[in-house]
């Protein structure tokens, strides 16, 4: 009888811990669907993946707070959403490959990504939110205005970045040394320390280095590459919440809120 009871009793305690966990799924699936029908993969929050630093786009302020451009503007979709943004920093390369998308560690990708067609392969992206140009940086009073007065010299570049791509592009033809940083901030120390004569970045990276290094370093040339940014999301998975970024984007052009974010950290519109 004992036997029978203790049987009964480990069943009733699988049944009940069976039901905890049935019900803890579907607390977690209720929590993914928001306002409007925008999936996020955490209730309350539209979680970003960025990488830092990436200024003005993205950077830690003296406090620790993650500041700049695109975390302005996923700001306004996420107060459209009537969530918070959470910031999750993580390598470029799985941002631009989709897997962070993919994986579920976010909702949105927003790190002063060139839209192109390899990675629309990967990810959905929104409608182009900044005009890019890449260009080349150097010290100041340094000899070199164009790529072909590089020849044999190194020209620092960052992983897995449509600069990287360009600059490889001519490495052989102008006889180039590339040598590759995993980020930003690597390539301009590098810079910084001699280890290389010349960086390729994104005009708007240098603008703002240069405004932190006065008289330190200027823009040597400038790519018109045609480049436009774009934010992303999972493919094929969520077309609610990029049709929400969509109307975020075209309603602050409309009102003026995207030219404010624009001159509070790149400066002057172009054409204006």
């Amino acid at each position: 009888m004992r036997f029978h009871s203790a049987v009964r009793k480990a069943g009733l305690i699988v049944a009940i811990a069976a039901l905890a966990a049935s019900a803890g799924c579907a607390k977690k699936e209720e929590g993914e669907v928001q306002a409007s029908g925008v999936k996020l993969i955490e209730k309350g929050k539209l979680t970003v993946c960025t990488h830092l630093p990436y200024a003005p786009f993205q950077s830690k302020d003296p406090s620790g707070k993650v500041v700049g451009f695109d975390v302005d503007v996923m700001d306004l979709v996420a107060k459209e959403l009537g969530v918070e943004q959470a910031i999750v920093d993580t390598p470029f390369e799985g941002i631009k490959s989709g897997q962070d998308l993919n994986t579920g560690k976010c909702d949105a990708a927003a790190a002063g990504m060139t839209i192109t067609e390899e990675r629309q392969k990967v990810m959905n992206f929104s409608n182009p939110y900044f005009d890019a140009t890449q260009a080349m940086l150097v010290k100041t009073g340094k000899p070199y205005k164009s790529l072909d007065d590089l020849k044999g010299k190194k020209l620092g570049v960052q992983a897995a970045t449509t600069g990287r791509d360009y600059a490889k592009k001519f490495a052989d033809e102008k006889g180039l040394q590339l040598v590759e940083f995993e980020d930003l901030a690597a390539e301009q120390q590098a810079l910084a320390n001699g280890q290389i004569e010349a960086a390729i970045n994104d005009l708007p990276v240098w603008t703002e280095y240069i405004k932190e290094h006065p008289g330190g370093f200027e823009v040597a040339a400038e790519f018109d590459t045609g480049e436009q940014y774009g934010f992303s999301v999972k493919k094929d998975s969520n077309p609610e919440l990029l049709k929400k970024i969509n109307e975020v984007l075209a309603k602050a052009k409309q009102d003026g809120t995207y030219d404010k974010i624009y001159e509070k950290w790149i400066g002057k519109l172009p054409n204006s």
